[in-house]
């Protein structure tokens, strides 16, 4: 996140002495409770959001709103719930099922939904 060298960290250290010099430690405690602070209100945040959503959404993850996270989930993922055991949707109606390992014998036609054709 911070691309902050050894040398670059040893001049914001002298830099933090000169300025604040004996009053550094209480400067350090203030901005530690300053970030908890912080982190407890968008802790509260984040829970009031998924109260006010509902129950539909008690696994909601802010995360899962980043793009990138988002497209490994749903695009890049073989796990997908909708699908059944089979590989197939649940309706055999309409669809042919596959064997169970998922992969056709030689002579064996692919599954189709027997309504789009």
């Amino acid at each position: 996140m911070f691309d902050v060298g050894i040398g670059e960290m040893a001049v914001l250290v002298v830099l933090a002495l000169v300025i604040f010099g004996d009053k550094l430690p209480q400067v350090a405690g203030q901005a530690g409770r300053m970030l908890r602070q912080f982190r407890q209100m968008a802790d509260s945040a984040k829970a009031d959001l998924q109260e006010g959503l509902g129950p539909e959404f008690k696994d909601f993850d802010l995360n899962d709103l980043n793009p990138k996270t988002f497209v490994r989930k749903h695009l890049l993922e073989d796990d997908d719930t909708s699908l059944t055991k089979n590989g197939l949707f649940d309706d055999e109606s309409s669809y042919v099922t596959a064997p169970g390992n998922g992969q056709l014998d030689y002579d064996e036609r692919p599954p189709f939904d027997r309504e789009a054709t």
